[in-house]
């Protein structure tokens, strides 16, 4: 029997990696996903799920914040779409757990690092999607010399689920971070048993027992399809708001090359419009005209391919 719940759900997600009854799974989770000097040993979920978090009127948020024994604070989310601004938003919240650990009184020295961990259904980078690009990590290094870290306090982790493609095959002898992607990826269209005794460690098949008791609870279940539904309508206002752009571009483009008989004003707006869709900042018209039309039609299918790589 097929789980039929997809943990890239964020109501899923949280309940599975940050809840507090089941900490073994937020552990093994972090262990893996970050190399840790000093393991995960003990952890606090500090924004837990509980009924009153879950009115049917509201969209809560549904990232996990995590503290350990030693101090570091963790951000977990998982996200379905490619919000606006997103590696801002991602500076500001861990910037933000900083920031607040610190009272009135105590010393800088006091401040333990802040680590953002992302799981992504949309590519973020545009890089080729080999098997080595599915996990960037980042933190505060010197232009002139990667190896000179001026802080290892802020450190983010993007995992971008759809350059993950290792096959069932393979997956039992991989290591636990990319059997946590696998799992990610294929949990809803598996049978739990199954998977679980695929994966192997028993923190997996305790993270599918969870999702397991989502169907079975009323409550829980209701408000999963609930943000399913609303994940799926915004993908749609997302593809429509996309569609539109296109077709106004292609109007614009139309009477720009009536206008100056040439079709390169038909590229120069295609090309307008899709940089207002990836939000690039938009090229003033005189100076994409001033272009030849090989180098236009080079832009307008680079940024069609990115468009096409956030659908995906």
């Amino acid at each position: 029997m097929l789980l039929g719940i997809d943990p890239r759900v964020d109501f899923a997600c949280k309940l599975m990696i940050g809840n507090p009854d089941h900490p073994t799974i937020t552990i093994h989770f972090l262990n893996s996903v970050v190399k840790f000097n000093a393991p995960v040993v003990e952890v606090r979920i500090l924004n837990p799920l509980v009924g009153k978090d879950r009115p049917e009127s509201k969209v809560v948020a549904l990232d996990i914040l995590a503290r350990d024994s030693l101090g570091r604070w963790f951000n977990i989310e998982m996200q379905t779409r490619l919000p606006l601004a997103f590696s801002s938003r991602l500076l500001f919240y861990n910037c933000k757990n900083y920031v607040r650990q610190l009272r009135e009184g105590e010393s800088y020295g006091t401040l333990s690092p802040a680590i953002s961990i992302c799981i992504l259904d949309r590519r973020m980078f545009d890089d080729e999607p080999s098997q080595s690009l599915w996990h960037h990590s980042f933190r505060l290094r010197c232009d002139q010399d990667p190896k000179l870290v001026l802080s290892n306090d802020l450190e983010f982790h993007v995992f971008e689920l759809p350059k993950f493609r290792t096959s069932k095959a393979e997956i039992s002898s991989r290591p636990a971070v990319e059997k946590w992607l696998y799992l990610f990826k294929n949990a809803a269209k598996s049978d739990p048993v199954a998977l679980g005794e695929l994966l192997g460690d028993e923190p997996f098949r305790e993270a599918l027992g969870v999702l397991q008791m989502i169907s079975k609870s009323p409550e829980d279940f209701q408000y999963y399809e609930d943000r399913l539904k609303f994940l799926r309508d915004e993908e749609a206002k997302l593809q429509a708001a996309q569609l539109e752009g296109e077709m106004l571009g292609e109007k614009r483009g139309e009477k720009r090359g009536e206008k100056r008989g040439e079709k390169r004003g038909l590229i120069a707006g295609h090309i307008q419009a899709l940089q207002a869709v990836l939000n690039d900042e938009v090229s003033d018209e005189a100076k994409l005209l001033a272009q030849s039309q090989s180098k236009l039609q080079a832009q307008l299918a680079e940024l069609q391919e990115r468009l096409r790589n956030r659908r995906a």
